[in-house]
Parts: C-alpha cells; structure tokens; sequence
C-alpha cells in the first residue's frame, strides 16, 4: 500500500533555508546546461474566462535520483478575492519504482525556488559588493527575491515598488526587521532602480514596468515575473544596454520569454545576442561579469529541474526533522 508524506506550506517554510535552496538551485541549473536532466519544456493550460493559467512542470534529474511534477497556477485576479496569484502542488516520485512518495505545497515552493534561481544568478552576475536592491513587486515572489539576494551579497538598503501601495507598505514592515535591513517605499519604479546595484522583477506586468535609461552602470537586473511570449516585464531600452544578457534554458526562454522574444519580433535583439545560460557560467563554459561597469540581466522563465531539486531537498529536510503527515493511500 502506498504511503505519502503531505507537507504543508508552513512544512516547507521550515524544511530548507534561503542559503540551502540557492546551492540546490545552482546544481540545478549545472545538471540542465549540462544535459544530465530530463527536463520537457512545460505544459500550460490558459484558462481565458478566468485570466489564469496553470502549468504542468516535470522532471527527472539523474544526479540526486529523483523524480517530480509540480502543478501550478498563476491567477493575477486572486489579489482582488484576497487570494495568492501563485497556488500549487508538488508530487515528488520514487524514481527507482515509480511511486509517488511526497505532496507538498508549492505556492511557497515556487517563491522559494525562484528566489534562490535568481540568488545563484546574482552570486554569478551582480558585483561582489553589491549594497543596494531594487524589488518590483511586493508579493511573495518580492519577498523571496529579496531574501535570496541578501542571502548572496552585502546589501544594506532596499526599496520597494508596486501598483498596490499599501502592498509595498506591508512588504516594507515585515521584511525589514526579518532581513535587519532599511527598507524604503517608492512611488515610482524609475526611483526604485535608480542606483540600484540588483534590480529585481517580481510582477505579473504584460508591459515594462522600469525606464531602462534610469539603471547604473554596473547594476544587475533579474526577470522572473513574465513567463509567456506576450509579457515583456523587462523593456528594449534596459536589454539593449545590457552587455550579458543570459536565460535559465535556452529552449524555454525560446518559447516563453517575451521580454526576449518581443524584441527579436521586433528586429531590436536577436538570439545570437544571448550570452548563454547561467548553468553555462556556473559550469565554466561562458564567462561571467567581466567589467564593474557593465549591466547584465538574466531571465528566468523558470525551469521543473529548479522545483524538483529544491523538493528533493525539501523531503529529505522533513524526513530528517520529523516533518509532515504520512497518509496511506
């Protein structure tokens, strides 16, 4: 008889550390530029009547033998119903029988997961003395990203943009004392980056949400939120003043990116223009930052070897601690 271990959100929550998910994603992002992944582009079910998606995301990742799918929804409208945009499962599977052996909750699981792509990104792109972070986006993936980045670098002061005030406000009040840091609310994006040595797009924007004009030199520039052809989170004007723009896979980002597919639609970029994949940087087959004053950007569609990686991790981490319920099936 099957048994599984249910973990739920605040399971996961206290499972794994910020630090921990950044390695695990990193060896993730190695094993995929590598080819030691089974990894099929994701499979997204729109749901129009409802402005919603949910996306079915599999992968078997040979180096820590496991196997999982993540199921997950992306519903902009929930922040009006007091629900979060993000909501999902993670099936974790015994890749030597085939048998699922884990459910947990993936709505913070995504946010972790993608707050520590974007950490191990940094640790590879932004400069090593990076003190200023720009977060554009006040929802859970704000916060992860936020977390991710001072779990990376040194940074001292943050500011803080949404379209919902009160929602930066809350952002500010909560993450300021858990993460020791000044924490300031703009009421303009262009204030936001301004300065800004990482800047961060946490949003469900089908439009720039940023003036490129208004980056430093030298500042890094991570895009999470947009994740299909049609949403362009990050414009032309800060793409093309990138000298390293790189993607968490080439063969997603090809299908899914519209901050890069956008522009090459529109003859601005081309694909030759892409440096490569972070996994390539990490694994030593493309070099990284090069010069303090250059502006990178790396854009994550987001990737399954990502969530099964951190959710390896995270089972292992409750099994040891004791964590979850076991149901039988």
């Amino acid at each position: 008889m099957t048994e599984l271990l249910f973990l739920s959100r605040g399971e996961v929550m206290e499972s794994v550390t910020m630090a921990e998910a950044v390695d695990s994603c990193e060896e993730a992002y190695k094993a995929l530029s590598a080819g030691r992944a089974v990894a099929p582009v994701r499979v997204p079910v729109e749901v129009k009547k409802h402005n919603g998606v949910t996306l079915f995301m599999p992968c078997h990742l040979p180096g820590v033998d496991s196997t999982g799918v993540k199921v997950v929804s992306v519903y902009p409208g929930n922040v009006k119903r007091g629900l979060p945009t993000i909501a999902g499962l993670m099936v974790m599977v015994d890749a030597t029988t085939g048998t699922p052996v884990a459910v947990m909750e993936a709505g913070y699981l995504t946010a972790l997961r993608t707050g520590a792509a974007s950490g191990a990104a940094s640790r590879q792109l932004s400069r090593p003395d990076a003190r200023v972070a720009a977060i554009l986006g006040a929802g859970a993936q704000g916060r992860t990203q936020l977390e991710a980045t001072a779990a990376v670098r040194p940074i001292e002061e943050a500011r803080i943009y949404d379209v919902f005030e009160e929602s930066a406000r809350a952002f500010a009040a909560e993450m300021a004392p858990r993460l020791g840091i000044d924490i300031s609310v703009t009421q303009d994006p262009g204030e936001c980056v301004d300065g800004a040595d990482i800047v961060c797009c946490a949003t469900t924007s089908w439009t720039p949400v940023f003036p490129g004009d208004r980056l430093k030199p030298g500042a890094h520039v991570n895009g999470i939120g947009s994740f299909t052809p049609q949403m362009q989170e990050v414009g032309e004007d800060t793409l093309l003043r990138c000298s390293l723009v790189v993607v968490d896979s080439m063969e997603a980002a090809m299908e899914e990116a519209g901050d890069l597919l956008i522009p090459i639609g529109r003859g601005s970029f081309r694909k030759e223009d892409i440096h490569g994949e972070i996994g390539q940087i990490m694994l030593g087959k493309k070099h990284g930052r090069q010069d303090p004053e250059e502006i990178t950007f790396f854009k994550a569609v987001g990737v399954s070897v990502l969530d099964v990686a951190v959710g390896h991790l995270i089972y292992e981490k409750a099994i040891d601690r004791g964590l979850g319920t076991r149901v039988r099936l």
